[in-house]
């Protein structure tokens, strides 16, 4: 049977092997747990709340710190310059020089009802800022799972209201300001300490089930606004030309209309005087009026020759030629 040896002090007490060496040893433990846990140090995109026995004593700001040694006081590090993003209906593998999205789909998240009735699978992302970190820290047991839960049932509501052409085309923007709004208001109202910076729509479409009916429709429907606004088009073009070509008739029938009687005025003006002149001398009137009449028709009638039974001679008949010289006198 083995011995155990036993020493012993001079004072006949028992001692234990290195029982001289415990004490320092105790002490330098402590000095590294007092070195190593009375300080921290905080980045400069955040902040450290720092608690004693589980209760907030107060926010540190970026820099190095003390603190008393773990066990009394702990500090939690919270980003608040920090823009963090949270995806729906997708997630993002890698990002790099060519981003990489997981293969596998998230319908609990994406697939929601519009308001005409129609299924869509909707992808979208926050973007949000961590606003008042002791709300974030200490108000919500779960603060980003609460916004995750928050976000899903904003959009589902809002997707909701709107049609589903309105969610694929035009209306995407307003459907991101209505979720950031009520989004945010729904966060200030749980005290989450949030800042929504942006709800921004990703890809939506259509069931898959259904997603090739859903583009032969939507073909259909370009088509068909294609075809109205080209003849929009075409009606604005001709309905201009069509109003200025009638009011161009309009106007040169009133110009007619303002010449014929101003002839007929003047005609009748110029036949009263007439009527007056030929009252005072007959005879006179006729002749003048003969003669005038003679003066216009004549020279419309080019060269003619009249022959007259009592007239002796051609000559004193024959005109001579328009421009023609008179011979001087004394000549040939």
């Amino acid at each position: 049977m083995a011995r155990i040896r036993v020493l012993t002090g001079e004072d006949g007490g028992w001692r234990l092997p290195g029982a001289a060496l415990a004490a320092p040893l105790l002490l330098v433990v402590v000095a590294l747990v007092m070195a190593f846990t009375t300080w921290f140090q905080v980045d400069s995109d955040s902040v450290g709340v720092v608690t004693r026995f589980g209760r907030l004593d107060r926010v540190a700001e970026p820099g190095i710190h003390w603190k008393w040694p773990a066990g009394i006081e702990s500090v939690t590090s919270v980003a608040t310059r920090h823009v963090h993003k949270m995806e729906f209906g997708f997630r993002t593998a890698s990002v790099g020089e060519r981003t990489r999205y997981e293969s596998r789909d998230y319908p609990d998240e994406s697939l929601m009802l519009t308001g005409d009735l129609n299924a869509a699978e909707v992808e979208w992302i926050v973007q949000y800022r961590i606003a008042d970190p002791v709300k974030f820290r200490f108000r919500v047991n779960d603060p980003e799972s609460t916004l995750r839960d928050l976000s899903q049932a904003v959009m589902s509501q809002v997707v909701g209201d709107h049609s589903v052409l309105e969610v694929l085309t035009e209306g995407r923007r307003e459907v991101n300001a209505a979720v950031q709004d009520e989004l945010q208001k729904l966060v200030d109202q749980y005290e989450i300490g949030l800042t929504i910076e942006t709800v921004q729509l990703q890809n939506v479409d259509p069931p898959s089930a259904v997603r090739a009916s859903f583009n032969d429709v939507n073909q259909a429907e370009q088509e068909r606004a294609r075809t109205i606004n080209e003849a929009r088009q075409e009606y604005n073009k001709a309905l201009p030309l069509a109003l200025g070509e009638a009011q161009k008739q309009i106007q040169q029938a009133e110009g007619y209309a303002i010449d014929r009687t101003n002839r007929a005025t003047g005609e009748t003006q110029r036949f009263l005087a007439l009527l007056a002149e030929y009252e005072k001398a007959p005879d006179v009137t006729r002749r003048r009026l003969w003669l005038e009449s003679m003066g216009e028709i004549l020279p419309k009638l080019g060269r003619r020759i009249v022959v007259d039974d009592d007239l002796k001679s051609l000559v004193p008949l024959l005109s001579l030629p328009t421009g023609a010289t008179p011979a001087k006198e004394g000549g040939r």
